[in-house]
């Protein structure tokens, strides 16, 4: 790796996103006076039209705010819900117990209303004002990169199940190729309705009244009206009442620590727990004296995300529907005792045994189903896009909105999929995460933002399914142990342990699998074999190990400082 490699650093904000052109639109903002908060909305709107494969503006958007001021940290929890009227018994019955794509596996789109809140509550801008690069994107087009055409074309007779979704991703019945001019009219007039209705309301009773017009746009007008009619007309459960009635939660985060950084994440409502989880049990492992992706630093690392992962399928789930020992599962005590059970000399089989209920002071509950590993090789569901946004103060917000568009139809003249997210739940009762009506899925995408000494920030995060707190993890531990700069962390090879059951459909489970890039030397990978790992290989700098984008504030030395991962196409921009 060259010595001197190029560090993008700056004084005053810092950006950086799965799409460059998000980036673009983010400093955009910034420069016209917008606040971290107008900025990552208006990034995130953008990835909703340039990566749209990836991103849906009816899909999901969990987002992650610090105030500098005060050092709170928040969460908006951009997932929605099942519908009111949905069955587990409709899946057991009809499809043996899958939730297969399509009408029935939606639940409420979350992400308008997280980024409105999120305008609401902490910018100083309209709707209108931050997504004027997305409506412009979606009715005046740009070029698509390479991984969207390949994507495009790998799902192309998945979005041929839908008219309207084969339409906008399948012009001409073909794929679009890199470097084509890829245009959403539909999109855009949708975007752009929603910002006509905010002005109105803005100029007569204040920018509050405006995001509340907006919101009604999509919730209760025009647009909710479309999506109900076409989900009626097709079956589905989602209703007029389920949109009318929807709003984010705003909450506080859980929180990780390592090496004297604290680590924010979202709550159980998702995977978030998982890197909080993990972060600790490493706390207390010299990890730097083992070496930067040496056998002994793989193995404990993997075997640490292993005990995490088993948590998340005994513990997980909507904390409004299932008890989880959240506190409990953070202490330090409860990660000296997962830490003591990692074997230096052997990997774990398969995914180990969850915490006890009495290690935990948690109440019994029903036992849980023998897990069955995969017959047959399994297809990683990908999906997710991110984005960071820091100042010079140390304000930092960071996103991971997603929903694929191959997952759902299009609602025709709208050019917007409501979220497919429901086939992250699943249908066996003894599951925390076992779908019922009003309740969320448990969420894949997961943002973080990291907080050390003398107001030291990183927002952080990436696409990749359950793959994310494994690649942010990796990239962290490179920044805070190994104290490498943002770049040559997140250009650092990557590997993944896939021994859990995947969060999404049909939830296969691959005891023992380990995946690293072919960057890590063959003699690493055929010791992690002699433990026992089930080595895989990916290539090197393979865009399904992640993308991992960070922005880094550090207000001691009136810096930041970012990177975007050469993966996939991003893009890092500051100033």
């Amino acid at each position: 790796m060259a010595k001197y490699q190029a560090r993008i650093m700056g004084t005053r904000y810092m950006a950086a996103a799965c799409h460059y052109l998000a980036v673009q639109s983010a400093t955009r903002v910034l420069e016209g006076g917008g606040n971290v908060v107008d900025a990552g909305v208006a990034g995130g709107l953008t990835l909703c039209v340039v990566q749209s494969e990836m991103v849906n503006f009816a899909g999901v958007a969990p987002i992650m705010i610090r105030n500098a001021q005060n050092g709170e940290v928040v969460t908006i929890t951009g997932l929605g819900h099942w519908p009111k009227a949905a069955s587990v018994d409709y899946f057991r019955h009809n499809f043996a117990g899958a939730i297969p794509d399509g009408y029935m596996s939606t639940v409420v789109p979350g992400a308008p209303d997280a980024w409105l809140t999120a305008l609401e509550r902490f910018g100083t801008m309209s709707f209108g004002e931050v997504a004027q690069d997305a409506i412009m994107f979606a009715r005046e087009g740009f070029p698509i990169t390479e991984l969207m055409s390949d994507i495009l074309t790998e799902h192309a007779d998945e979005h041929r199940r839908w008219p309207g979704t084969a339409a906008v991703y399948l012009p001409n019945d073909k794929p679009p190729l890199p470097g084509d001019i890829f245009v959403q009219a539909d999109l855009a007039r949708t975007l752009q309705f929603i910002a006509d209705e905010e002005r109105p309301a803005a100029a007569r009773d204040g920018r509050a009244a405006g995001l509340q017009a907006a919101r009604d746009a999509f919730y209760r007008g025009d647009i909710a009206q479309a999506i109900v009619r076409d989900y009626q007309a097709n079956g589905g459960w989602l209703s007029a009442e389920d949109l009318a009635g929807f709003r984010v939660e705003v909450l506080a985060p859980v929180k990780g620590r390592l090496k004297g950084v604290d680590v924010y994440c979202c709550g159980p409502w998702c995977q978030g727990p998982v890197l909080a989880q993990a972060m600790s049990i490493l706390n207390g492992i010299d990890l730097k004296a083992m070496g930067h992706n040496s056998t002994a630093y793989i193995h404990t690392l993997v075997e640490a995300y292993k005990l995490a992962y088993a948590d998340r399928h005994r513990y997980y789930g909507d904390p409004k529907f299932v008890d989880v020992p959240m506190e409990a599962l953070l202490r330090a005590a409860y990660a000296d005792k997962r830490r003591a059970l990692i074997d230096p000399n052997r990997a774990s089989p398969g995914m180990p045994e969850p915490g006890r209920n009495d290690d935990l002071g948690h109440a019994a509950t029903t036992a849980r189903a023998a897990l069955k590993p995969a017959g047959r090789a399994v297809r990683e569901k990908l999906d997710t896009s991110y984005i960071c946004v820091v100042d010079a103060k140390g304000n930092a917000f960071s996103a991971t909105p997603s929903d694929a568009s191959y997952n759902g139809p299009i609602v025709p003249g709208t050019g917007i999929a409501p979220s497919s997210r429901g086939t992250q739940s699943w249908t066996d009762p003894t599951m925390p995460a076992c779908l019922a009506p009003g309740k969320r899925p448990r969420l894949t995408p997961s943002p973080a933002i990291a907080v050390g000494a003398e107001g030291w920030c990183m927002p952080f995060g990436t696409p990749g399914n359950d793959v994310q707190p494994q690649s942010m993890g990796q990239v962290l531990l490179n920044v805070v142990v190994f104290g490498m700069p943002p770049q040559r962390a997140v250009d650092a090879p990557r590997f993944a342990t896939f021994s859990y059951p995947r969060s999404s459909e049909p939830h296969p489970y691959t005891p023992g699998q380990l995946t690293l890039e072919s960057s890590i030397p063959h003699e690493t990978r055929s010791a992690l074999a002699s433990l026992g790992h089930k080595v895989e290989t990916w290539p090197a700098e393979w865009w399904q190990a992640g993308s991992v984008c960070v922005a880094i504030a550090e207000p001691a030395k009136r810096t930041v400082e970012g990177a975007s991962d050469g993966r996939r196409p991003t893009g890092t921009l500051g100033r």
